[in-house]
């Protein structure tokens, strides 16, 4: 597997600024031959999308480690119970992770009820007319959005520019009083899908969001409505999205997917109503 880089040398010149840059080269597992002198000096571990996870084992070879600081967003996968045992900070770039990820919600949500998502693949067959019928718009459309997280949040304030549109929220975890301070309303997930143009799930990945959304719900979306899962891939029942999306009834926009990556026979990856991207909402 390529090795990827998550920093630039710009990114560490600005490290560098502030620190000392011990080797620009990362280490992708803890059994690196260079992980142990690095680690025996290191005050600072700066990590990344991919960083294995730092173990206790990895904490007795860093004496000096006070900060880990993750450019990403989740630290769910890096962080584990030795870390806070051994009271070191941790950052994490979830906070600025959000603005790209809502972005690109937007950029989901208004595209495909224009049906642009959609039409690329029509507009593309030399045999068919040129508009495929008659063009909508997203005046009017109702949105649910499935979580009011640091991407939930920012997402209901972009929406907000278009007044046009009708936003409601489903959480658990925030009041209808919250809600309506955020400017949408508070729904049941049930009430919140019934006649829905789109879905968006902004939900964190948990024992108990492990397919929140499933067959009832996306049976009571709209025909033609759009599901956009930029979250976690098994928040939404997979089996069912999929046989919904085989039926040609909904759409979706699946930045995430369960399992992720797809297998190379998924049917998902050739249904001219499903647009996948490999989990890059994020930057």
């Amino acid at each position: 597997m390529p090795q990827i880089r998550g920093f630039t040398d710009a990114d560490l010149d600005r490290v560098g600024a502030v620190g000392t840059v011990l080797d620009r080269v990362p280490i992708s597992a803890w059994n690196d031959s260079r992980a142990d002198a690095l680690l025996a000096v290191a005050d600072v571990v700066l990590a990344h999308w991919g960083c294995p996870a730092i173990e206790a084992t990895v904490l007795d070879r860093a004496p000096n480690l006070g900060l880990i600081a993750y450019a990403a967003g989740n630290v769910k996968t890096v962080v584990t119970d030795a870390v806070w045992t051994r009271e070191i900070r941790v950052t994490s770039g979830a906070v600025a992770n959000a603005e790209p990820v809502a972005e690109f919600t937007i950029a989901a949500i208004l595209w495909a009820n224009k049906d642009a998502l959609w039409r690329r693949v029509h507009a593309g067959q030399p045999d068919q007319p040129t508009t495929g019928g008659v063009p909508r718009g997203n005046y009017g459309k109702t949105i649910g959005l499935v979580g009011a997280s640091l991407v939930g949040r920012r997402v209901i304030e972009l929406l907000a520019l278009f007044p046009d549109l009708d936003v409601t929220l489903y959480d658990p975890f925030v009041t209808s009083e919250e809600a309506a301070e955020l400017g949408v309303v508070k729904l049941e997930l049930d009430e919140l899908c019934a006649g829905y143009d789109v879905l968006s799930v902004h939900a964190p990945l948990l024992a108990s969001t492990i397919g929140l959304v499933g067959a009832p719900h996306l049976a009571a979306l709209r025909d033609g409505a759009t599901v956009i899962n930029t979250a976690r891939g098994p928040i939404i029942d997979h089996d069912a999205l999929t046989a919904e999306l085989i039926s040609g009834r909904l759409r979706a926009v699946l930045d995430v997917t369960d399992p992720e990556p797809l297998a190379d026979d998924s049917p998902l990856r050739s249904l001219s109503n499903v647009w996948l991207t490999p989990h890059l909402a994020g930057s």
